[in-house]
């Protein structure tokens, strides 16, 4: 990995504050813009996962994103699929959102801190849409260029 931390921004998000509810289950569900400021010009693709840092099963995903074409903008409301055609065939893989976003939601009455983490790969990876966090990291290790987190909450 370069020594570069992945720094962004993602729509309405500031670190540890609350999520806006149209990125969560009980709004809109739907996925935040992200503007990245500092992607190395070596990153080829992205790829974007959120995880609940509360939940009993630990750092429970989401979503999980990958294979969307580096920029510096990742669009928002991304649409359900296992291929997603507007961002170059990007695969979204299992997750709690099946193939899709899935924002967050807590039990009622409950706060979880939630994290969107954004890689920068050297290539497209070779996986299929059937994968899991897991299968995506482990495929994806030596080709981080770059990664990054940000925090929210939401209750």
């Amino acid at each position: 990995m370069e020594n570069n931390f992945l720094s962004f921004k993602c729509a309405g998000i500031k670190i540890g504050e609350r999520f806006p509810i149209e990125y969560t289950g009980r709004g809109e569900n739907i996925s935040p813009e992200f503007v990245i400021y500092n992607l190395s010009d070596k990153a080829k693709t992205l790829a974007v996962i959120l995880e609940d840092m509360s939940h009993p099963i630990k750092n429970f995903t989401h979503w999980l994103i990958w294979n969307i074409p580096a920029a510096e903008k990742i669009m928002e409301n991304i649409p359900a699929g296992k291929s997603v055609p507007a961002l170059g065939d990007a695969k979204q893989g299992i997750a709690y959102g099946l193939h899709r976003y899935a924002g967050p939601k807590p039990p009622k009455g409950t706060t979880h801190i939630y994290q969107f983490t954004i890689y920068a790969l050297d290539c497209i990876l070779e996986l299929k849409a059937n994968s899991m966090k897991k299968a995506f990291l482990k495929k994806a290790e030596a080709h981080i260029l770059q990664k990054g987190s940000i925090t929210g909450r939401f209750e």
